[in-house]
């Protein structure tokens, strides 16, 4: 009998520490769908991201699929539930001297025409997931915040433009600001710079992972205390 409580406590306090690991653990791989809707523009982003991680950032996950559509009518774009063909490449390029705080991922994808003047020519991104929050990611620039950073997710359509989405940071509240580019290597077809939101909300299939690692850590629990019960 003593025997059977204490093989009982100490397989469940086994499976408790298991569980309360898996929840107090940063994700490490999933899919994620994120729904984006501003001034003109929607979006839904099914991202895939990890289990890497920028080299700078550990909790900043390396997106590595994306699909969806993203839909435009400003300016006359008339874009309607474009597929979402691919991300594009990060290519690591180097930040400002003065910027000790991009990413190693950080990225630019060169625009000839069109863009604000603070862009100097490029949109930037890095293809990371943030699913606790951006950090500061510009030393000039300390408001942080959202599921991406200040540089974001870049993806190629179906009708041949680049959309590149990002997150301003919260500013109030909890709610994180984003933005949203259209463009071309010659011209930037759209640029909203803030006032999008961006809800993300895990698919169905992260939700199944975690839900059947629950299942069987709490069905070893009762195998075990069933065999030791014939046992006894």
């Amino acid at each position: 009998m003593t025997t059977r409580i204490w093989n009982t406590l100490f397989y469940g306090l086994t499976a408790t520490g298991i569980v309360a690991l898996a929840a107090a653990a940063p994700a490490q791989a999933g899919i994620i769908n994120v729904g984006v809707a501003g001034p003109g523009v929607s979006a839904s982003l099914n991202l895939t991201y990890g289990p890497a991680t920028d080299a700078k950032y550990p909790n900043a996950f390396e997106i590595t699929g994306i699909s969806g559509t993203f839909s435009d009518s400003n300016n006359g774009l008339n874009i309607v539930n474009a597929s979402i063909v691919s991300l594009v490449p990060i290519t690591h390029d180097v930040p400002e001297p003065t910027n000790l705080l991009a990413p190693t991922d950080f990225s630019r994808f060169p625009v000839a025409n069109g863009l604000p003047a603070q862009n100097n020519g490029y949109l930037t991104y890095d293809n990371l997931f943030w699913p606790h929050g951006s950090s500061p990611t510009a030393s000039d620039y300390t408001v942080h915040g959202g599921v991406l950073d200040i540089y974001g997710v870049m993806f190629t359509l179906s009708t041949g433009q680049v959309v590149d989405v990002w997150s301003n940071g919260i500013f109030s509240g909890n709610v994180a600001d984003y933005g949203v580019a259209v463009a071309t290597s010659d011209t930037a077809l759209d640029y909203v710079g803030g006032g999008v939101s961006a809800s993300p909300a895990p698919e169905p299939a992260t939700l199944l992972l975690f839900g059947a690692g629950l299942f069987g850590v709490t069905g070893a629990r009762f195998r075990k205390k069933r065999a030791q019960s014939l046992r006894g």
